[in-house]
């Protein structure tokens, strides 16, 4: 089977560089019982390519048994996976195989692998190495012979350094490694996947799209998809059913896209080129470092997201209420491109962002952590979304050693939107 039969029977869709050299890599490792690691963010495929691996395996007459490492409790995994016999523990009311015995001489799949505990992280390398294992409440060995396939959205080698997952285990599972790339990486990929998902559901829903304007393909295309292959599905289905028969113009698709998920919902910003901090005036290069900030307020207008409000309440968290004015609604304003550092210099003065002169002097510790955000803005034209809040997040922690409690007033986010993104980022 060639690159282009394997696409069209999987419905892997993509001319990239990129999609070219995963399909490449799913042929070469198919016919072989290696074990596969499949790394990317969520919503890529793994699950897809996990299946294409499977159905190119000797082992395609068996099952492949995909399992959530991260969606089962901790106290019942060890169950879930190995299995356990009757009276066991309360509610164990008979025997019950576990996965890799319903896998036995097919395909196991485990996804976020990362999310495993680490009592568990021994008992899979076991049967990684040799196919044994217990039940639980048993001490009869059982085997099993299984291809394993794992996939993770986290860096594993980085929470080997964070001793949270095995390094035996890490050199085990990272026999062949597949990267997916996500879908903003393989922009050219991103129209031939979303008509394939508008000819699927106009034919499930009866419907007829009657197309999208060049300002709303060009939109598709410089979205960022923070949900990558499965938010393009979604938006798709929407799109078909919502806007039934409508033409799709910029306006009408941004209704779906702004807003989605916090992560690079408005990350669609322009990205306008900075002068070397050399060519600014003297004294003037924090202004830079500010107007950057400024602009992406008022190019997001009235957006309230959860970094506006965190790089606001943080930034200012320095100064006493005294010490400041709040901020003044965003407007919309027609700002020249090419004249953009002319424009901050006319707008940035105390009154356009509603900041009293302060002459009360910063504490040593208060100055550093603002060398260290103006240092952060500086090295980069215009962070992502993704990289300027787990940033901030990183400053809060800092600054409160550790209390999430106090990182997360400051922050203006509640204790369990903090505590999710912590997870999310893979923050400890």
């Amino acid at each position: 089977m060639d690159r282009q039969a394997l696409q069209e029977r999987y419905g892997i869709i993509g001319e990239s560089e990129a999609i070219k050299q995963v399909v490449d890599k799913i042929m070469q490792v198919s016919g072989t019982d290696i074990t596969v690691l499949l790394q990317g963010e969520s919503g890529v495929g793994k699950d897809i390519t996990a299946r294409a691996i499977h159905s190119l395996s000797k082992r395609d007459r068996k099952n492949i048994v995909i399992v959530n490492c991260g969606a089962i409790p901790e106290g019942i995994i060890e169950s879930e996976l190995f299995g356990h016999e009757k009276g066991s523990f309360t509610g164990a009311h008979e025997a019950r195989k576990g996965y890799f015995e319903k896998a036995d001489g097919g395909t196991i799949f485990l996804d976020e692998i990362g999310d495993t505990p680490k009592n568990i992280q021994v008992k899979l390398l076991r049967v990684l190495e040799s196919g044994e294992f217990f039940r639980v409440g048993s001490s009869k060995m059982y085997t099993a012979d299984v291809r394993v396939i794992a996939a993770t959205n986290k860096d594993l080698w980085e929470l080997v350094k964070e001793g949270s997952f095995r390094e035996d285990l890490y050199y085990r599972l990272d026999t062949v490694k597949i990267k997916l790339p996500p879908l903003r990486d393989r922009k050219e990929d991103i129209i031939p996947i979303f008509r394939k998902f508008v000819t699927e559901f106009s034919s499930k829903y009866d419907s007829v799209f009657q197309g999208f304007s060049d300002e709303a393909k060009e939109l598709l295309i410089s979205y960022r998809w923070p949900g990558n292959v499965r938010e393009l599905r979604n938006v798709a289905e929407q799109l078909v059913v919502l806007e039934k028969s409508q033409f799709i113009d910029k306006d009408r698709l941004q209704k779906y896209l702004k807003g989605r998920q916090h992560l690079g919902s408005t990350d669609n910003l322009p990205v306008l080129s900075r002068k070397d901090p050399e060519d600014e005036p003297s004294g003037q290069q924090s202004s830079t470092d500010t107007g950057i900030i400024y602009r992406a307020l008022v190019e997001m207008r009235t957006d309230i997201s959860d970094v506006k409000k965190m790089l606001a309440k943080f930034l200012y968290s320095t100064f006493s209420e005294k010490e400041i004015k709040a901020l003044p609604s965003a407007v919309s304003r027609n700002i020249d491109p090419n004249d953009i550092s002319g424009h901050i210099r006319d707008q940035m003065d105390d009154s356009s962002l509603g900041i009293r002169s302060v002459d009360t002097t910063v504490e040593e510790e208060n100055e550093e952590e603002i060398d260290e955000i103006e240092q952060f803005f500086a090295d980069k034209e215009i962070p992502s979304i993704e990289e300027a809040e787990k940033f901030l997040i990183e400053q809060a922690l800092k600054r409160f050693d550790g209390n999430r409690r106090k990182a997360s007033e400051a922050l203006g986010v509640s204790e369990r939107t903090l505590y999710r993104k912590l997870d999310q980022y893979g923050l400890q």
